[in-house]
């Protein structure tokens, strides 16, 4: 069994909480928080688990295994260096930092403490992204070409950070799992309508060393509730459809044939329409799904899907479009 802390108990970290207080292969020892109100809501739920506000209290417990980072971005170099050098696994909540020479340092750490540094990359897990990947590995699109993805909605409007670095993290990550590849350059554009300095609309382009490339549109100042991703394949093509209740995955068979000799160009290429395949797609909750999987690599020593390599890549994308967004949507080269 794998006695775990939860840093950073608001927010998203009372979902963690959930999660690791019902995972029976794990024991959630203690809840850490500055905020001492969020920590006796906790303990009137959970009044077995221990609370505090000091997290080298948490570092220091020797029979604490692991820790989950819950906390703002900010913060999170420090606290994975403590944890890290304390001898603790970490999961730490995306991005996993905002600099990439941080991102570097703690892979390097990581690596040496030969401890798991996994990060929350939560769309890595998701049942419906697995399958896609399924279907690219499985070269059932033929070869994939491009992506484009959406993620707007009206709200939550942030202050410390931009709707880039608020809401594109998900969906570089599952870009980069998806190509299997780094990008060579980011172009991103946006507007601080709300607030000066903070973007409320991104629109990034990544283009990668082969020719394919991704559109990412993101922000929280849009009439519609969209989390929706497009694969146009060689063959076929496919989306994701995160509001769906049900029928989440269309794969359309649907391209363009190209002759095999070019006489005139109206006659070397066809239009090809044919079936929509819904697969059936499995439930259950991405997040459950993610710290089973950080619990796992704990208890066998073995490398998380999205390990701190891959947390690394992300930071890498995301600092280049942040470049790119100051500078008025200049390419930045990675």
């Amino acid at each position: 069994m794998v006695t775990v802390a939860v840093i950073g108990a608001g927010g998203w970290g009372k979902n963690h909480i959930r999660n690791f207080r019902d995972i029976l292969s794990c024991h959630l020892k203690t809840i850490c928080d500055l905020d001492e109100r969020v920590l006796a809501a906790h303990k009137a739920s959970h009044d077995d688990i221990e609370t505090t506000t000091d997290s080298a209290s948490v570092f220091r417990d020797d029979e604490i295994d692991a820790v989950i980072i819950a906390t703002d971005a900010p913060s999170h170099y420090k606290l994975v260096c403590d944890a890290l050098d304390a001898g603790k696994h970490v999961l730490v909540e995306k991005p996993m930092t905002l600099v990439p020479a941080e991102a570097e340092d703690l892979v390097k750490r990581a690596e040496a403490a030969e401890r798991v540094l996994m990060v929350g990359h939560l769309l890595e897990y998701h049942p419906c992204v697995l399958q896609l990947k399924d279907l690219v590995d499985g070269d059932q699109l033929g070869a994939l070409r491009y992506i484009y993805c959406q993620r707007v909605n009206l709200g939550v409007v942030r202050k410390d950070e931009n709707a880039w670095w608020s809401l594109a993290p998900h969906d570089v990550s599952v870009i980069l799992f998806l190509f299997q590849a780094e990008p060579v350059t980011v172009t991103a554009q946006g507007q601080a309508y709300l607030q000066q300095g903070v973007d409320d609309v991104v629109f990034a382009q990544l283009k990668f060393a082969d020719g394919r490339m991704a559109h990412i549109h993101v922000s929280w100042l849009d009439p519609h509730k969209s989390r929706k991703m497009t694969l146009v394949g060689a063959d076929k093509m496919a989306t994701f459809d995160d509001m769906e209740p049900s029928e989440k995955i269309r794969v359309y068979d649907k391209g363009v044939d190209v002759a095999g000799s070019i006489v005139a160009w109206d006659l070397s290429l066809s239009l090809r329409t044919g079936d929509i395949l819904i697969p059936k797609t499995h439930g259950g909750e991405p997040l459950r799904d993610e710290c089973l999987h950080f619990l796992e690599c704990v208890q066998k020593g073995t490398t998380p899907r999205s390990d701190a390599r891959d947390g690394l890549r992300v930071v890498r994308v995301l600092e280049a479009g942040q470049r790119s967004l100051q500078d008025g949507g200049v390419p930045v080269d990675l």
